[in-house]
């Protein structure tokens, strides 16, 4: 008799009695039974084992093995892939157990060469069948139809025809099912419509599952409008049809037709799942529509549906992308209530939506938040609340954040984003040459982004930007993110060559990466179009400064002002001095030289009467 460790057989067979260790049977022993033979067989690590405890128990008193056992054992067979193995035990089972194998040894056997990926082998599972006398069910011929579907769609297919229709065997919902699974899997829709046509020309329904399987794949191709027209063939759609197609409208942004499937779906019954419920949410955000998207979500909520923590924090973002912060707070403390615990991606929406809203104590008061209420800080959280404080003008705080970062477990993670967040939070406030020396500290963490820098920094500082662009470029390839100093740097060497084109592709590229530009590098630009005489332009670049939120400054002026006068236009000089004046920037000497000498050279001015007018003039912008 096999010997088995004995802990083995107590943990398994539990008020069975222990076999000694001479493997001697107590005589009071009761016979197991086969459900705890077939569970400790699969309990074992390997098939050796399993073969083991198999033999063990065919030793055991009163004890016969069934069709269960055996299935057990040639389950963990297959599993090992010891099917010259399984080919042995199928031999004795007649002579042992009395019958031969029964269907469901024969689908174990399917399944664990489609497992092991021996489609071939797979079908002359046949061929085993016939050896014990007996025929194939429509079961077991679908166990190798989904097996050669997942692998070989034309080899199942053939299959079909072969082997199955051809001996009279024409399939039934799940054969058709498993044929449209693989067709639509493989994109051949149009096959897929010919098997649909051939189920209903043998005067049968296609079920849900065939139609749910071609609408799901018509949505995936994009052909929403056609999955939709399908639909309406359909005795009885399911949830599952609707999930579907109300997810294929929401990817599509078709936001009305989703809300009528959606109307219609509730209508009938069915209440979205989660992901589903929670694209809806998205879309109704993405438009604004945030008390809508609330309605949505107490509307399957109270019909018993699931509304978990990524639909919450969906809705809490669109609140929040309409500055209503504060809004999107009081949700995380209704879910809190209702027992859905929010996560740290809850948190850092919140966090970033007081900081877009300017409203950086509360934001800092919510990362403070995070730590009482055992939500662990990630680099998201630090990322988001650096670039806050720091576009806000909270140097001090900002630097704060990031030395709480570095001191995390994680760190910064080999990520640079908090770093170049510091440097464009120095650069807004005009703090260059700390910037630069922020830069330089860098190098112990980013090395090579700090050495592409600061040879793009020295080339410009040189005049040589076209080595500082071809650098730039490098750094570019290369999977590295420029700080702001390198922009800006670019920016006023072009400028001063007058590649002003080169200069606002570099500024559009400034603004893609988070960084505003701030007067000074608008100024650039400005300088570099009036010394091309182009003061429309430099006119129209100012406009779109006031436009994007910055203020011109006295450099922002000084260059029209002083291209207007020499070009003989000191009256719109004179319009736009006094428009300075009145927004409080006061003139510089060079300034108020170039407007006098302007106007004291327009000879239509100076002469006669009008004279006295430019005195009057002059007297009135002292005066303003």
């Amino acid at each position: 008799m096999q010997n088995l460790p004995c802990s083995a057989i107590l943990s398994t067979l539990g008020r069975l009695s222990v076999v000694s260790l001479q493997s001697k049977p107590i005589s009071t022993t009761p016979v197991p039974t086969h459900q705890h033979i077939a569970h400790l067989i699969l309990e074992q690590k390997s098939s050796s084992q399993a073969l083991q405890t198999f033999r063990w128990a065919s030793n055991l008193p009163n004890f016969i093995h069934n069709q269960s056992t055996y299935r057990a054992l040639i389950h963990k067979l297959c599993s090992f892939r010891r099917f010259e193995t399984v080919k042995e035990v199928l031999d004795e089972m007649p002579s042992s157990i009395g019958s031969p194998p029964d269907e469901s040894i024969f689908v174990t056997i399917v399944r664990g060469l489609g497992r092991a990926r021996m489609v071939r082998q797979v079908i002359k599972v046949l061929d085993l069948i016939t050896k014990f006398g007996m025929n194939p069910s429509v079961k077991l011929f679908n166990s190798i139809l989904d097996v050669l579907v997942k692998e070989d769609i034309d080899l199942a297919r053939e299959f079909y025809r072969k082997k199955m229709m051809m001996k009279g065997v024409s399939g039934d919902d799940y054969t058709f099912g498993i044929l449209m699974k693989g067709l639509c899997l493989t994109n051949r829709i149009g096959d897929a419509f010919k098997l649909l046509q051939v189920i209903k020309s043998r005067g049968e329904t296609p079920n849900t599952v065939i139609y749910n399987t071609i609408i799901h794949a018509l949505c995936k191709n994009g052909k929403v409008g056609r999955a939709r027209s399908l639909m309406n063939e359909m005795v009885e759609p399911s949830d599952v049809t609707f999930n579907v197609l109300i997810s294929a409208y929401c990817q599509e942004d078709n936001l009305v037709q989703a809300l009528v499937l959606l109307e219609k779906s509730f209508s009938m019954g069915f209440v979205p799942d989660v992901v589903t419920a929670t694209k809806v949410v998205g879309i109704l955000c993405k438009e604004g529509r945030v008390t809508e998207a609330v309605e949505v979500l107490d509307r399957v909520e109270s019909r018993g549906g699931v509304v978990d923590v990524v639909a919450h924090n969906t809705l809490i973002k669109g609140f929040c992308m309409l500055h209503k912060t504060k809004v999107g707070h009081r949700i995380l403390k209704d879910m809190e209530m209702k027992g859905c615990l929010p996560n740290v991606d809850t948190y850092n929406i919140l966090v970033s939506g007081y900081c877009d809203s300017g409203m950086l104590d509360s934001a800092m008061d919510l990362f403070h938040d995070m730590k009482t209420d055992g939500i662990s800080w990630n680099f998201t959280t630090y990322d988001t609340l650096i670039r806050g404080l720091c576009s806000g003008g909270r140097m001090e705080d900002g630097f704060k954040i990031l030395e709480l970062m570095e001191e995390s477990k994680g760190g910064a993670g080999g990520r640079i984003s908090p770093y170049n967040i510091i440097i464009y939070g120095l650069y807004k406030t005009n703090q260059f040459e700390e910037a630069i020396e922020f830069l330089t500290k860098m190098e112990r963490f980013f090395p090579r982004a700090v050495d592409r820098s600061l040879r793009i920094l020295g080339f410009c500082n040189e005049g040589n930007t076209g080595e500082a662009k071809r650098v730039y470029d490098q750094m570019i390839e290369e999977g590295g993110v420029p700080s702001v100093l390198v922009y800006v740097c670019l920016i006023q060497g072009f400028c001063q060559e007058g590649n002003v084109r080169e200069a606002f592709e570099l500024i559009n590229e400034m603004v893609d990466h988070g960084y505003f530009p701030i007067a000074s590098t608008f100024n650039a630009l400005i300088s570099a179009f009036c010394r091309q005489g182009k003061v429309g332009s430099a006119l129209k670049l100012m406009e779109d400064m006031v436009g994007r939120g910055c203020l011109p400054d006295m450099g922002s002026y000084s260059p029209i002002l002083d291209a207007l006068c020499n070009k003989g236009g000191s009256q719109k000089a004179v319009k736009l001095f006094l428009q300075m004046v009145e927004k409080g920037i006061l003139p510089d000497y060079l300034t108020w030289n170039s407007m006098l000498l302007g106007l004291t050279q327009e000879t239509v001015w100076v002469g006669g009467k009008n004279l006295v007018h430019v005195n009057n003039l002059l007297y009135s912008i002292l005066e303003s």
